[in-house]
């Protein structure tokens, strides 16, 4: 079943480090906080220079939505993330710190459990219509909204950031419609076998 996850009902929470704030969209288990899970997706707004909360054990992939952000990796060159850019990804055990943004910005985050699970994050444009191949768990997120989606008949609009959610479908098709192109954010977590 296709579970829609609204923007309102995420409430805002410091960073881990204090550095910035994140509210989650999505957590397995259910019930687990930022040491626990075994997978998390989240926004988060990036106002401030600092390092990253480190995360033993975790694989992170970070898109940026809104804005523009270095990024300092001990071992490599300094990396620019911007709007409209891929997806980074780097282990959540690395020291990473981000240099002060001009103006703040807003990035989907995806941590996944090592050798548990594995992930991907990738924007995508639907022009009138698209679909998306679910996975193990698969989460559309709509940043600006005027998406609609579908997982059979029923159809379901997304206002700004909120998220269509389908688990245990894996090769089904999610339908999207727009009435013009709009961006989309797709992450699909599996289990690794």
């Amino acid at each position: 079943m296709l579970q829609i996850l609204r923007a309102r009902d995420r409430p805002e929470r410091p960073w881990k480090n204090g550095g910035g704030v994140t509210r989650q969209i999505a957590v397995y288990p259910e019930d687990a906080d930022v040491s626990g899970f075994d997978w998390r997706v989240s926004l988060a707004t990036v106002a401030v220079a600092g390092p990253f909360s480190a995360f033993a054990g975790v694989d992170r992939l970070m898109l940026v939505l809104e804005g523009r952000l270095e990024l300092e990796m001990l071992g490599a060159d300094l990396m620019t993330l911007e709007a409209g850019g891929p997806a980074f990804e780097f282990p959540g055990d690395a020291p990473v710190a981000a240099l002060a943004p001009a103006s703040p910005v807003a990035d989907v985050n995806v941590m996944v459990r090592r050798g548990r699970f594995t992930a991907s994050l990738e924007r995508r444009t639907v022009a009138e219509t698209a679909a998306v191949i679910s996975q193990d768990v698969s989460l559309i997120l709509g940043p600006s909204g005027g998406v609609e989606v579908a997982y059979g008949a029923e159809w379901a609009r997304l206002d700004p950031e909120d998220a269509a959610r389908l688990d245990h479908a894996r090769g089904a098709l999610v339908r999207l419609r727009s009435a013009g192109p709009t961006d989309v954010v797709v992450i699909h977590i599996n289990a690794v076998r």
